[in-house]
């Protein structure tokens, strides 16, 4: 029995709600630092996220998908990460389509329209999820969606504060500063919230705080007065601790900009698809030292770096349509020409290809559409999604990776380059491809494929032989902002009420 198991208390909560005050408060970070917190202190504590809305995600040991921020909270827990800790996944495809995870596994597509009103089963299997964990752990940091005061979706709401009332969990409201208007999104999430939930709020916290906390305490006293809701402390502002995105190339500490040529870098431009998926692909190149990464939709740019990067897209036909509207295409085919090094990975390498065929309409409404011929393959989709964790090889270097994809590219003729296998994919002259992501995590590879790369572009850039490995470096940040929540927040306030806390503090 764990330390915390004995603790337990009949009446209490079996798990906690992190909600924020908008999408990217903040809510990821501070259950991954919590998680980390908690199983310092010998509880055995597992993350959880009813549904999550991210085209980035990853693969679990029995091959189900589930988003890249629970992965991360799974290994900030110690736990292999399962389905159960993100038991629906929405992975939008168009402005007013997703598709649909469910359990890890394709569950058809939900239309803009049934997002109100045609989640019960979703919620069902949410909500099953929860008891799963709730049944074999001590606590449960649950991560919300979106805003609690989204009272215009409260009514088919299993994420929010629909999951709080089912469970009784006692919720935190995170905001963050760096926005501007906390103090008015604090106060208005809970004003709009009705009685039953709103008493279901029992802290609030502040994100990203740069300069003298002391000159908010006037505020914070304040709206407690207003709400009966204590403050659990003010996060500061946390310089080099970056996490997995949930939904945006832009958004993440690790981005750099592309300064022009210098001694000693390596300038990388990854193309900002329409409908981007796993840009996380690209962390572990920002990590490296000596590295720039430039998110971008600007041609010039795509042309003038060292390398090009096509990253994972959720639409293939709607987002190489875009890359030709906007005139990267022809940045991307000038590179080709050139010999200047462009990697294709999972959709982008698809584009790269010959020909995208889609006749039974599983992701696009056209049958085919034609690549941009640099690789010599030809992608099929197939109603079945691939999922997997597959391990290989490159230049001796061994390579893990995770694969998620619909599309299935088969190698036909030839083009003008002789193309040799590369990991799962093709490499024609400085062109590669490949459907695996997560390759870049892998440091022998990585730094190996890099060098490669800075010597076709011309780049003095080197590796650094003392530079941390990638995954050290992201345990480390882990641990760095667990240190932040045990410093300036009252983790005890935070598990009050809950089954490894105190009873619940009233508020006078």
């Amino acid at each position: 029995m764990s330390r915390a198991a004995a603790l337990r208390t009949p009446s209490g909560a079996s798990g906690l709600l992190v909600a924020g005050t908008s999408s990217d408060a903040g809510k990821s970070l501070v259950v991954t630092g919590l998680c980390r917190a908690l199983v310092r202190r010998g509880i055995d504590v597992a993350p959880y996220k009813a549904q999550n809305m991210s085209n980035n995600s990853g693969v679990c040991a029995d091959g189900s998908e589930i988003g890249r921020a629970q992965i991360l909270q799974a290994a900030a827990a110690r736990l292999e990460p399962t389905s159960a800790m993100n038991p629906v996944l929405l992975k939008p495809g168009t402005d007013r389509r997703a598709h649909v995870v469910v359990r890890g596994r394709a569950s058809g597509v939900l239309e803009a329209g049934q997002y109100a009103t045609g989640r019960r089963h979703l919620a069902e299997a949410a909500w099953a999820a929860y008891a799963e964990l709730e049944a074999s752990h001590d606590l449960i940091v649950c991560e919300g969606a979106g805003s609690p005061a989204e009272i215009n979706l409260r009514s088919g709401d299993y994420v929010n504060l629909g999951l709080a009332r089912r469970f009784g969990l006692p919720v935190v409201v995170v905001g963050d500063i760096d926005r501007g208007g906390v103090l008015a999104s604090l106060y208005g999430t809970v004003a709009l919230l009705e009685p039953e939930d709103r008493a279901l709020v029992r802290t609030f916290l502040i994100n990203k705080f740069r300069g003298d906390p002391d000159v908010l305490a006037p505020g914070l006293t304040e709206i407690t007065r207003r709400t009966g809701v204590p403050f659990a402390g003010v996060l500061p502002w946390l310089d080099g601790v970056w996490l997995d995105a949930e939904d945006s190339l832009e958004v993440g500490a690790w981005r750099r900009s592309v300064r022009g040529a210098e001694t000693g870098r390596l300038r990388v431009a990854v193309v900002r698809l329409p409908r981007v998926s796993n840009a996380t692909d690209v962390e572990a190149l920002a990590a490296e030292p000596g590295v720039e990464v430039l998110v971008t939709t600007d041609p010039e740019v795509v042309a003038g770096a060292d390398l090009a990067v096509l990253p994972g897209t959720r639409a293939t036909f709607s987002d190489l349509a875009w890359l030709r509207r906007t005139g990267v295409a022809d940045a991307v085919l000038d590179r080709a020409r050139r010999g200047a090094p462009l990697l294709g990975i999972c959709g982008g390498y698809q584009m790269l290809g010959l020909r995208v065929e889609d006749p039974d309409g599983v992701e696009a409404d056209a049958p085919e559409v034609e690549g941009l011929g640099l690789l010599p393959v030809v992608t099929g989709f197939d109603a079945e999604k691939t999922l997997g964790r597959p391990v290989g090889a490159w230049q001796g270097h061994e390579v893990r990776a995770y694969e998620i994809h619909h599309g299935r590219a088969d190698r036909v003729g030839s083009v003008e380059a002789e193309a040799t296998p590369f990991l799962d994919g093709w490499r024609s002259g400085s062109t590669w491809g490949t459907v695996w992501h997560g390759t870049f995590e892998n440091d022998g590879f990585r730094r190996a494929w890099l060098a490669e790369v800075a010597a076709a572009s011309g780049s003095s850039w080197t590796p650094r032989p003392d530079a941390p490995a990638y995954g050290a470096r992201r345990e480390a940040m882990v641990d760095a902002l667990a240190d932040a929540v045990e410093e300036h927040l009252d983790v005890d306030l935070l598990l009050a009420g809950t089954r490894v806390g105190a009873p619940s503090r009233a508020v006078s």
